[in-house]
């Protein structure tokens, strides 16, 4: 018998790796993940707060109002001690008095007053400063929100010049408006001064 000799490890050779080898992979891969239910991974439905509400929207702007006057009043008082101490160490006071021919303590506490003023007007700047780097992921949707709040509010607001102590005008700038009910209010309140005027304007 003549045997046939035949390597020890036989093996075929590997199928030449094509391109639509390839795509017929990944097509029965991509099937086999919707089969078992798992979506594949989105970056835009990752977001774990979701889409920017208005009544969100409204309670954020309270908090940001809130951080802001924390953020003055430690500003204030640290502006008042910080520049009344350097005041009164250069000897600014007595400058000061001798020059307006006032005295030292009436000089000093005008002073007091204006870094008290200044503190308060520089906390601001600090408080949104503040807001933004914690609610950086949407600063742009609160920021659109807030040119479409402001729209809304320049809009279906009164004219003040037609005030009186009778009628005065209810939150000419929105700052009460925490929800969309309290936005609903609002516009309640605008027409309600309006009809008022009319009434006044009626009895002339």
């Amino acid at each position: 018998m003549q045997r046939t000799q035949h390597p020890f490890f036989a093996s075929k050779p590997p199928a030449p790796c094509t391109l639509a080898s390839v795509q017929v992979r990944s097509a029965s891969t991509a099937d086999s993940a919707s089969t078992t239910g798992q979506p594949s991974p989105n970056p835009a439905n990752n977001s774990p707060d979701g889409p920017l509400t208005w009544n969100r929207f409204l309670t954020l702007r309270r908090t940001r109002r809130k951080i802001s006057v924390v953020t003055s009043s430690i500003s204030a008082v640290a502006t008042t001690y910080v520049g009344l101490r350097a005041f009164i160490t250069y000897g600014y006071d007595t400058t000061l008095s001798a020059s307006l021919g006032l005295d030292p303590i009436v000089v000093t506490g005008l002073s007091t007053f204006g870094f008290l003023a200044a503190g308060w007007l520089i906390g601001p700047f600090f408080g949104n400063a503040v807001f933004n780097a914690w609610y950086r992921n949407i600063k742009g949707d609160i920021l659109e929100k807030e040119r479409q709040f402001y729209t809304r509010i320049k809009l279906h607001r009164v004219d003040p010049t037609s005030s009186s102590m009778a009628n005065p005008v209810p939150d000419y700038y929105g700052e009460k408006i925490g929800s969309v009910a309290d936005y609903r209010r609002w516009l309640k309140d605008q027409r309600a001064f309006n009809l008022k005027r009319g009434a006044y304007q009626g009895n002339k």
